[in-house]
């Protein structure tokens, strides 16, 4: 039996990596389909409130930072809006909550529980957004089947600066990883890319939430610098970026180095690590789901062995293929 999901607490805002993969790893996802999921992406986080922090859409698999916002009370103006945002004026639930406002005045109660039960879960959010592009992608392709090779994995990230830096960087240089591009600004299936691009004010707003910067200008910087992408030590030095096998090397040689140099790397942690950030955040979560581990833990914080991530630490303690 499948465990339930570790969560935020019930009500208050969270953050989470979400990463899904197609079946048995195939690259069935060409540009077209990427270009897809994006939109896909934007819509439904217009619809149901929750946030797209930064996001990137490769061949075999995507990598989300959503954001699911404190619950709160949702006026029926608000709702129709987004319901029709989403499903179109001519769709059923629009067409029913419209109905309900013209005729008295607010939204019949069963269509307004059937909408917010679409609303603000993140379990619910993945599975609409996975549904709904195979849906598509079998007519896209002329197959039929599951695409999909497992429900998504789900990594619970402490909403702070430092761990949303590192987990968003992570995921906008996932091409860079895989080789597709030397600079995540040229891969426009990625958050960062559509950000730089001007044309995606939600991912815009994503980003700015954990930088410093006042205006875009002065966090695309700041942010372009965490990325690293050209160096060793800064995102505008002519020094070129250390390559991924020296990396390796200078890691098991207990080597001195950059967060940065270390997010070119697979590192498990990000994606396997069930929860991420401070000790207290991670005890805490811990506590709150102390009867899923066994008797003789007494804390749940790990370190993330051999990656260079200060203050941050993780629930699970990986000891394998820790860096890939």
């Amino acid at each position: 039996m499948r465990l339930a999901r570790i969560k935020g607490e019930a009500g208050a805002s969270a953050v989470y990596h979400c990463i899904s993969r197609t079946v048995a790893g195939e690259k069935l996802l060409d540009a077209a389909c990427r270009e897809k999921l994006a939109d896909l992406l934007m819509a439904l986080s217009a619809f149901t409130g929750l946030e797209v922090i930064t996001y990137c859409m490769m061949p075999n698999h995507f990598h989300l930072l959503i954001r699911v916002p404190e619950a709160r009370e949702i006026p029926d103006a608000e709702l129709l809006e987004r319901a029709e945002g989403f499903y179109g004026k001519k769709g059923i639930l629009s067409t029913l909550a419209r109905e309900g406002m013209t005729r008295q005045g607010r939204i019949d109660a069963q269509v307004r529980q059937t909408l917010l039960g679409r609303m603000g879960d993140l379990s619910v959010f993945m599975k609409e957004f996975k549904q709904r592009f195979s849906r598509w992608f079998n007519r896209h392709a002329e197959r039929f089947g599951t695409l999909w090779a497992e429900r998504f994995k789900s990594v619970l990230v402490e909403d702070i600066a430092g761990a949303l830096r590192t987990v968003a960087s992570y995921i906008d240089l996932n091409p860079v990883r895989a080789g597709l591009a030397e600079d995540p600004k040229d891969y426009r299936h990625c958050g960062y890319a559509a950000a730089v691009a001007g044309g995606n004010g939600r991912v815009r707003r994503g980003l700015m939430g954990f930088l410093a910067g006042r205006t875009w200008a002065e966090a695309a910087a700041e942010y372009r610098t965490a990325l690293l992408l050209r160096s060793a030590e800064s995102g505008h030095s002519s020094k070129r970026a250390l390559d991924p096998a020296t990396i390796r090397r200078l890691l098991g040689e207990g080597g001195r180095l950059s967060p940065g140099q270390v997010l070119r790397l697979r590192v498990r942690h990000l994606s396997d690590g069930v929860v991420l950030g401070s000790r207290d955040f991670v005890d805490g979560v811990f506590e709150r789901y102390r009867q899923r581990f066994g008797p003789r833990r007494r804390s749940g914080a790990r370190p993330i062995r051999a990656v260079p991530l200060p203050g941050l630490m993780a629930l699970r303690d990986l000891r394998v293929d820790v860096v890939g």
